[in-house]
Parts: C-alpha cells; structure tokens; sequence
C-alpha cells in the first residue's frame, strides 16, 4: 500500500538507484503518472515530459481499456483485440469512442506543452512512468510512440502491476522494474491511501517546473 503517489515516486527512485542510468529522461504517463515521474526526476536531475496517451473505454464499463491512442511522431492506435472481442465491441464504436480521445489529446498537446516543449529521446535513456497499470494498453501505446524518438534503451518504472501486464510489455521495453505485482487488482486506486485525481493544474505547474530548471542549467 502505497501513501500516495509521492511515495510511489520515492521508492521508485529508491528502487532505480542501484541501476546505472545514462542520460535518463522520465516520460509520465498523464496524469496520474506525473507526480510520480516528478519524483524520480528530482531525486536523478533529470528532465519530466510526458507522452500524450489515452486509454479506449469500453462503453459500459470505461474503466477496462479495449486499446489506447497516443500522440507522438506517429500517432498510434492500440487494439485489445481480446476485450473487444468479450465484450462485442463492434468497429463503428470503437472509433467513436477514439475520436473522442483523440480530442482529448489535442486539449493536452496545447495546455501541457505550452511552455514546457516536448523533450526528444534520441539516445537517451527513456524512464517510462505511471502510477500502475492494469491491462497496459496505454503503456505499450506509449512504448511505440517512443521507440520512433530513437532512444538509446526504455525502461518502464511502475508501483504495481498485474503479472500478466508484466510479461507482455516484458517483451516491448528493454527492462522492467515493479515494486507490487498483484493477482488481485480491483483498480489501480486500490493500492493507495490517498488516490485523488490529478488535475491538468498540477500536470502544468511540475512540467513548467522542469523546463524552468532546464533553462536554469543551459
């Protein structure tokens, strides 16, 4: 159990401090995974971004992801192909429900990267952050959006996670590190004392945080 996302961040930060990272950046999975990723960045000096995920719903239960989109170099869909098919998904809902996302993302792009630009992965080591993951539709979308910025290796960084999770994005990232693997995973706010919303406020104000202090350092 987890205090908050705080102290998620800090025993992450714990946790990777035996690993030698070169040249990291943190890439938060919005918004819940930013507090986080701000923690891991402040304890190794390094720059927080974000990359612009959304998780697809299922109609009646928006909580369980059938896929994910996300922004990048490409924009990218991701399909569960499993769930939509459980669940009798048909493709017209689908991608309805994406075009919803994908506006969703284009207020994102504008409000967080206003005056905190995106931040390249080419030949650095890519942290990628949540606060947990589910059925990791959203993780693995991210994943593609960063192997197109040519970073020189990803490595995920979660609180908790399902083992099934784990061994699927085993497969996609060079490395993972999960403080809690959990068989019994009614939501990701489960595993936290204190799991209130993160607003797009708080996304802004960590991310003009960092660039202020990029600046600092040029």
């Amino acid at each position: 159990m987890f205090k908050d996302r705080i102290d998620a961040g800090r025993r992450l930060a714990d946790a990777l401090a035996s690993r030698h990272l070169q040249d990291p950046v943190v890439y938060a999975l919005p918004r819940g995974g930013v507090p986080v990723g701000a923690e891991i960045a402040r304890r190794f000096k390094c720059p927080l971004s974000v990359i612009l995920v959304r998780k697809i719903g299922v109609p009646y239960q928006p909580e369980l992801a059938m896929g994910a989109i996300v922004d990048g170099p490409e924009q990218a869909i991701i399909r569960n192909e499993d769930i939509i098919h459980e669940c009798g998904i048909t493709d017209a809902e689908f991608d309805k429900i994406a075009q919803l996302q994908w506006a969703e993302i284009e207020r994102r792009r504008k409000l967080y990267f206003a005056h905190a630009p995106p931040i390249p992965a080419t030949g650095k080591t890519a942290l990628l952050i949540d606060d947990g993951l589910a059925t990791g539709a959203t993780a693995r979308a991210a994943v593609k959006a960063l192997r197109l910025m040519r970073p020189a290796s990803i490595g995920l960084a979660i609180p908790v996670a399902t083992p099934e999770t784990l061994r699927l994005l085993e497969r996609e990232v060079d490395w993972v590190l999960c403080l809690e693997v959990a068989d019994y995973f009614p939501g990701v706010g489960s595993f936290y004392r204190n799991f209130v919303q993160v607003t797009d406020d708080t996304v802004v104000e960590l991310l003009e945080e960092f660039a202020q202090r990029g600046q600092g350092n040029a």
